[in-house]
This record gives C-alpha cells, structure tokens and sequence, in this order.
C-alpha cells in the first residue's frame, strides 16, 4: 500500500483554544448538559492533575472515588439521530475543555479514507498508523508532575463504518482487523495515561462492537429537539423579524411531528435549513412574515431519522 502520511490518516488537524470554535461550539443549543459533561469528562481524561486539584481543595487530599474516575479508558461514544449536533460538539468541544485546563489541545479527525480500499491488511494498518500518530504527540504532552502540557483528541466521525460488531456474520475479516486494532489503540493509550482521547461520533449506536462500548467511559445520547427545544431555537430569530407569540407558536408546532410523520425537525433542519429559507424566500426584496414563513414551511420538511440495522 502507499506509503502513509498524517494527510492521509487525517482530514485536517485543528488547534485550540480558538475562537471561531468557541462561537460554534456556544450555537449548540438544547444540549447543555451534554455539553457540560462531555467537557468535565474529557478534561479529566486528558488532564487528571486538574481533578486532582479538586479533591485537596474541596476534599483536603485525594478521594478513593478518583480512582474509578481515573480508571475508564479515554474513550467518548456520541450516538444517535442524524442532525443532532454529534459532530459538531465532537468538533469544537476541544475549546472549552482547553479553556478549563489551562492547556492546548489539537484535534485529529479521522479520515474516513482510512477504511482503506478493502485490501488485506490495509485498515487495520492505517487505524494503527492514527493510533501511533496521536500516541507520540501526546507522549510529548505529558507533563513531569502529572498536570499535561497539552493533549490531543481523535474524531471517528460515522464511526459504525470503522468500529461495527464484529458479532456480524457477514463481517469482513479485514473488518474485523481493524476493529481489533482499533481496541488495541485504546487500550494502549489508557495503560499510559497520556493526555489523549478518543471520540466516536456514530448515528446506529447499536452498530458498534460491543468490545467499544464497554469500554466508553460515557456515551451520550442524542435525540431530536423537543418543543421547549425548538422554541428556544426558533424564538428569538423570529421575535426579532416581528411575529407574535402566537405565531412562534406555530412554528414550533409545524416543526414537531405533524402531518402523520412521527418525527420532528433536527437541529440542523432548523438552524441549517429552516432558518436560513426563511430569509432566502423574500430576499432581496420583500420582508419576513409569518405567512412567508409558512409558505417556506410547506416545502421544508423534517430529514428522515436514520435507519438502525
């Protein structure tokens, strides 16, 4: 196989803390709490030293209870419906988990490209090969007296095409490969307690190998927006153009499960589609109203929930 680079292993790397990121990671609303711990988690994971802190200050010397916090592997599953915000959250929460330890993290998404072309041997190579990558970067990391100088996070986004039962009877040895070399990784990474962890972003959660699920140390569930969700979405955007209560009450409405579908918008119809229609619709020349809007509303409709297998 060719030779194999960090381009070919990863999209692009992202360094933070950063600014835009910040900005992208504040839009995702409606899963505050999800936010909140996924950042406490991966702080933590990537730098023990701040819990460590904690439990003098507030425990006046370290706590049994951090050694079953300190023992789960550096391993994150986002799972669930498409349009959620899984991979964005995965892709900017690198800021605020920089921002609360004091210390520089750099992002290493994935390549999907790193499946490889089926060949035997190749993925499982390639999957070692990121492992490696992201072993020596944060072996650089790790600080002298347990506080880490920076850490790095690995994305698996669509992490069911890389990490799937291999439970699977029509499963591809080379598949199968590759899932172990993808446990191995975690596990080497845990048993050096390197500033580093690993996030899976996946939207069949009942996909993935089983062996990688027991080993999350948290797997967030995602689901779409309910109607105090989509209210907070949608109320200020629509307050500010001029409807009414009443009016944004609708479309809350029409933008949960209606006309016999049993399922609503995600967050990305609404803030990726919905939204911006609404403005595309009348520009340049007419303003926003409730029935522009609702003309918008009758062609704009909710994205299908993924099929689970």
């Amino acid at each position: 196989m060719d030779e194999v680079t960090t381009d070919t292993l990863f999209d692009r790397r992202e360094s933070f803390p950063d600014t835009n990121a910040s900005k992208r990671f504040a839009r995702l609303v409606g899963i505050d709490e999800i936010k909140d711990r996924l950042t406490k988690s991966l702080g933590i994971l990537v730098n023990p030293k701040g819990v460590h802190a904690w439990a003098k200050k507030f425990h006046s010397s370290d706590i049994l209870l951090l050694d079953f916090v300190e023992r789960r592997p550096p391993l994150i599953i986002l799972g669930g419906d498409v349009g959620t915000g899984k991979t964005e959250l995965a892709s900017t929460v690198g800021d605020p988990v920089a921002r609360q330890e004091g210390i520089d993290i750099t992002l290493f998404p994935l390549s999907l490209a790193t499946r490889g072309s089926g060949r035997v041997g190749e993925m499982t190579k390639l999957v070692s090969a990121a492992f490696d990558e992201t072993f020596k970067v944060a072996s650089s990391l790790k600080g002298k007296h347990g506080k880490a100088t920076g850490a790095v996070i690995l994305l698996v986004d669509e992490a069911d095409a890389l990490v799937q039962s291999r439970e699977n009877a029509q499963m591809h040895h080379e598949d199968r490969a590759g899932v172990n070399a993808f446990i191995r990784g975690v596990d080497r990474l845990a048993e050096q307690k390197l500033p580093a962890a690993v996030i899976l972003c996946t939207n069949r959660l009942t996909a993935i190998d089983p062996a990688v699920q027991r080993r999350a140390a948290e797997v967030f569930v995602f689901e779409r927006p309910n109607t105090e969700q989509r209210r907070f979405v949608l109320e200020a955007p629509l307050k500010e153009v001029g409807f009414t209560k009443k009016e944004i009450e609708e479309v809350v409405t029409l933008t949960g499960p209606a006309n016999g579908k049993e399922y609503g918008f995600t967050y990305s119809d609404l803030t990726q589609r919905l939204l911006p229609a609404f403005v595309l619709n009348v520009y340049p020349g007419k303003s926003i109203t409730f029935e522009s809007a609702r003309t918008v509303l009758a062609s704009v409709h909710a994205t299908a929930p993924f099929q689970q297998l």
